[in-house]
């Protein structure tokens, strides 16, 4: 059964109209302080999307196992139907340790449990959902980009583009990785990798576990034809995540930020001796 879609509180052309008749400041301030973008109707938005603290959704992605074949890249584009390179939700580059070891280093969204780009949007176009995603509102949103300048991950993109049919405008990466699973975005907004949230809520609602079945799970982590990507519930140790980051020494990017990302990495391998 499709989810219902939450009715935006205030459109994002309603809130352009705003913002340009009266000033940014003064208005954001206000509709902040009270009425449809407050703090309390922000968190009511997150607790309609079915979301529940009793999962904690992370990834952990091993650079020791990585061979750089970046299926992950093109499945992601596939399902989440991103056709241009440079939109790309799931960022990869060839990468070398100060000791000398290559390695191919990937990076989708964080999804930081203290998101720096959740604190500055002005219109709650984003919020930290209870099971930990870091989710977006399309319809919400008004394309200011603060979030783009506040995430210090890089893994935000500004829709430059007026979306054209799928007929018009091929997704080259389809069919052979994957169908679109997902609508384009519209032109003015900013997108970011969502762990596969589809995947996630409609597995759940019919009894699939995340991270164990694919059809649940995150399409960059089902292609990796190495197993260098797995998922899962934080909050289950017997969890495909519990596990990996029990056996593995872990560490995330830029802890020193405070963000809490949900993002863990094994090194490369050392050097011999």
């Amino acid at each position: 059964m499709a989810k219902k879609k939450n009715k935006a509180l205030i459109s994002r052309r309603d809130a352009l109209k705003i913002i340009g008749a009266t000033g940014v400041t003064a208005v954001a301030s206000q509709l902040l302080m009270s009425g449809p973008l407050s703090a309390e109707a922000i968190q009511g938005i997150a607790r309609e999307t079915g979301a529940s603290g009793e999962h904690e959704w992370h990834m952990g992605i091993d650079l020791d196992k990585c061979i750089g074949c970046r299926y992950c890249l093109r499945a992601c584009q596939a399902v989440n139907d991103v056709p241009d390179d440079e939109m790309r939700w799931n960022i990869g580059f060839p990468e070398r340790t100060e000791g000398g070891t290559d390695f191919f280093m990937t990076r989708p969204c964080l999804h930081c449990q203290e998101a720096p780009c959740v604190k500055v949007c002005p219109v709650g176009a984003t919020w930290v959902r209870e099971d930990g995603i870091v989710a977006m509102d399309y319809d919400r949103c008004i394309g200011c980009r603060y979030c783009e300048v506040a995430c210090p991950y890089d893994v935000r993109r500004f829709n430059w583009k007026q979306p054209e049919p799928p007929e018009v405008k091929k997704n080259p990466y389809q069919p052979m990785w994957g169908e679109a699973e997902v609508e384009r975005r519209p032109r003015g907004v900013v997108e970011k990798c969502t762990f596969c949230v589809h995947r996630i809520d409609r597995g759940l609602e019919f009894g699939l576990t995340p991270g164990v079945d694919p059809q649940a799970t995150p399409a960059c982590v089902v292609i990796c034809p190495v197993n260098a990507r797995v998922f899962g519930d934080a909050n289950d140790p017997e969890s495909p995540i519990s596990k990996f980051l029990e056996e593995h020494e872990t560490f995330r990017l830029r802890e020193d930020f405070g963000t809490e990302p949900k993002v863990h990495y094994v090194r490369p391998a050392k050097e011999e001796a």
